[in-house]
């Protein structure tokens, strides 16, 4: 998995984090804007992307398997698209999850990546994708995952570019790689190439955790 997906990225945390600071914990609506202010980002981001590839919306849409208008309201930030749906536009685009951040997060940074500067992206179905590091330059990204009860990475399989390697770290998941699944234990690693058609889920009754190697290239 490379990437429902409501994202949060650096630039809402840093704003939860001054108002924090400034006037204690944010209320709910507070917290709501910050989730539209970020869904607005990303979608800029994703419309920045297709217009430098000379794409239209149509075209985007025959090459993800989604309909223009699903992409319209993606790019406008008036919904929050699964994870898998993410994958697959970042992969008809060319670009990692983590370039729908903050251009700041590209610059060159510490050996150590802290977690409190680690990008975290949140599904509204419960899973959360934190990014440890993204390295465009050997083409690998590393992240941990986080599935609450009964959520998973999309609806239905997907399938995009590259290879992965999963290794579940806490509780229990299910990986269906082209329509077979593997019941992964804590410990268990799986690893395929991203271009079969694959979703995790969690059919659990806890929490599950798993770290998420993805390459560029397989």
């Amino acid at each position: 998995m490379c990437c429902r997906a409501r994202v949060l990225a650096k630039v809402a945390r840093q704003h939860r984090t001054a108002m924090m600071r400034t006037r204690g914990a944010p209320q709910a609506s507070e917290t709501s804007i910050e989730m539209d202010y970020t869904l607005a980002t990303i979608g800029a981001r994703i419309r920045q992307f297709r217009t430098q590839k000379g794409l239209t919306l149509q075209a985007l849409g025959r090459i993800t398997g989604l309909s223009p208008s699903m992409l319209s309201l993606v790019e406008r930030g008036k919904t929050s698209p699964s994870i898998g749906t993410l994958i697959v536009i970042c992969s008809a685009l060319e670009v990692h999850m983590s370039d729908l951040v903050a251009m700041e997060e590209r610059l060159p940074r510490d050996p150590v990546s802290r977690r409190a500067e680690q990008p975290v992206f949140q599904t509204a179905a419960g899973v959360l994708r934190r990014v440890l590091r993204a390295d465009h330059v050997r083409g690998v990204e590393i992240a941990i995952n986080e599935y609450a009860p009964d959520t998973g990475s999309a609806a239905a399989p997907v399938h995009h570019a590259g290879f992965e390697y999963g290794i579940v770290l806490e509780g229990k998941l299910t990986v269906e790689v082209d329509g077979v699944r593997h019941v992964l234990h804590a410990g268990d690693l799986i690893s395929y190439e991203s271009s079969r058609e694959h979703r995790i889920w969690n059919y659990g009754a806890e929490r599950a955790k798993a770290l998420w190697l993805n390459l560029e290239r397989a």
